[in-house]
């Protein structure tokens, strides 16, 4: 008789909750700009950015790392944003966070290393080759991402550029993702997808 295994597989969040939770503290972030001025609504994206990595810890006891990261600079630069009444460190965060993202990715590539696969690889199971070309693009898109985040901060009023972080940065992405889906099927690895 084969004894019971233990279930080791991650807990993982319904889709639509961790949507919520990785959007969420934008939309607020968006509100409170509207209905406030800059400095409250950086204040309402840290508590609200905080609350959201606490929740993803109890209900997964994991955080996925790229909501990590931008919580941990969310928290920095709109610390630094407060405490010097200076809204240009919370507009350069998205710009450096891009920037760092992309400089991971290059640079594990040039290493011969993909660290998209090494946090996608369980879920899209892809050939070595594939893996190189989603790391190259998506490395290219946060540049480009850093690029318009920049472009629009320093030509547009404050309120513009919180509507483009909110309203045309996760368009964007979701678009781009969506682009990738024919090189993530080109590549798909069915060998390692049926283990």
């Amino acid at each position: 008789m084969v004894p019971a295994m233990a279930d080791t597989a991650k807990p993982h969040l319904n889709p639509w909750l961790k949507l919520a939770l990785e959007i969420g503290p934008l939309g607020l972030f968006f509100y409170a700009n509207a209905r406030f001025d800059i400095y409250v609504a950086t204040a309402v994206f840290m508590v609200a950015i905080t609350i959201s990595v606490i929740a993803m810890w109890l209900l997964i006891r994991r955080v996925p790392i790229l909501p990590l990261v931008t919580g941990v600079f969310v928290l920095v630069f709109g610390g630094l944003t407060l405490l010097l009444q200076d809204e240009l460190f919370i507009k350069l965060k998205p710009t450096i966070v891009n920037l760092l993202f992309a400089a991971i990715l290059l640079g594990g590539l040039a290493f011969g290393k993909s660290f998209l696969k090494s946090l996608l690889g369980e879920m899209f199971p892809m050939r070595e080759a594939g893996w190189r070309i989603l790391t190259l693009r998506w490395a290219l898109f946060f540049v480009l991402l850093a690029v318009l985040n920049e472009i629009v901060w320093r030509n547009f009023p404050t309120d513009t550029w919180v509507a483009f972080k909110v309203f045309g940065i996760m368009p964007l992405t979701v678009v781009f993702s969506l682009t990738q889906i024919p090189t993530m099927t080109r590549y798909r690895d069915d060998g390692e997808a049926a283990a």
